[in-house]
């Protein structure tokens, strides 16, 4: 069945995306893989469809500036922009896998439904170099544990020239998609990928080890919209109170971090998870677009008090 067409408000280029707006909002569709609004959802798909820049300007720059905002739309290709907005609403699939792409700190990035959609506010903290003052010139060896798609490797890789990378999933498709991305971004060289179920096939040492994990709670995975249940499930789940995979790994980082070597851990909204299942652990909460209780770092020493 075809969703009800609106007209076409002139065929300008914001027109279609005022029009996308509407349609996405009275549809009730989720976000949060990429946007979080309608208006700016419906940016990301009509610019796609159209062959546009996702950056270009859409209104309000100085007299001068060119901007897309009013460019006339020509009826097909209104069509073809209509067509997928209409995909969008009936599949209730994220924007990131209709066309094929996500972006972090401005990085461009292959994505599919073999990965998660990249969205980790670790991509902030390694851009903003919040995460340098932890690091030395002893600093060479860094793993991203739960790679999915590889963006957050790839982003270490261009942000410490100096290092070396290791990106690892349990998945091998997810794998496949991070082989894309590495490759796209010719960090070949620099950034190796390796199947493993947490650490097991990780020796180590690692000066500081990024991890994206599953971590949803089980009540949460059933709440979950619809967007977020057509990615992988074992990139997401974390069991009863989203810790199964943490609490391993946690037991396991020490032996894989070098003395001085740091976790730097995403949790999302479950901190009081965390803090219940590790309430002696002293860990820094890292400031985020999201505030301060999304992402934490915690030192060998802190994961072995013992040594």
């Amino acid at each position: 069945m075809s969703i009800a067409n609106p007209p076409l408000a002139q065929n300008t280029v914001l027109g279609l995306i005022e029009q996308a707006r509407q349609q996405l909002e009275a549809a009730g569709v989720a976000f949060g893989h990429g946007t979080t609004n309608a208006f700016d959802e419906a940016a990301w798909l009509v610019l796609w469809q159209l062959g546009l820049p996702l950056d270009s300007p859409l209104g309000g720059e100085p007299e001068g500036e060119p901007s897309v905002a009013d460019q006339v739309v020509l009826p097909e290709d209104a069509a073809r922009v209509q067509a997928l907005i209409e995909r969008r609403i009936s599949s209730r699939q994220p924007a990131a896998y209709l066309t094929r792409e996500a972006w972090l700190q401005g990085v461009p990035f292959y994505v599919d439904e073999r990965a998660i959609v990249p969205r980790s506010f670790i991509a902030e903290l390694i851009a903003d170099g919040s995460i340098d003052p932890w690091l030395d010139a002893n600093t060479h060896r860094v793993l991203d544990l739960c790679t999915g798609n590889g963006s957050l490797a790839v982003l270490a890789a261009m942000a410490w020239p100096e290092i070396v990378v290791e990106g690892a999933d349990l998945s091998p498709d997810a794998l496949a998609v991070a082989r894309i991305n590495v490759d796209r971004h010719g960090l070949q060289d620099r950034i190796t990928l390796k199947t493993s179920d947490g650490l097991s096939a990780l020796p180590g040492p690692y000066d500081l080890i990024l991890c994206n994990p599953p971590y949803v709670n089980a009540q949460s995975m059933a709440e979950l919209p619809a967007e977020y249940l057509a990615e992988p499930e074992m990139a997401l789940a974390g069991g009863s109170d989203g810790m199964d995979f943490i609490r391993q790994l946690l037991r396991d980082a020490p032996d894989r971090l070098s003395e001085q070597g740091v976790l730097v851990l995403e949790i999302g909204n479950e901190r009081a998870y965390f803090e219940a299942a590790f309430p002696d652990l002293p860990v820094f909460w890292l400031e985020t677009s999201a505030g301060d209780d999304q992402v934490l770092l915690v030192t060998r020493e802190a994961l072995s008090p013992a040594d």
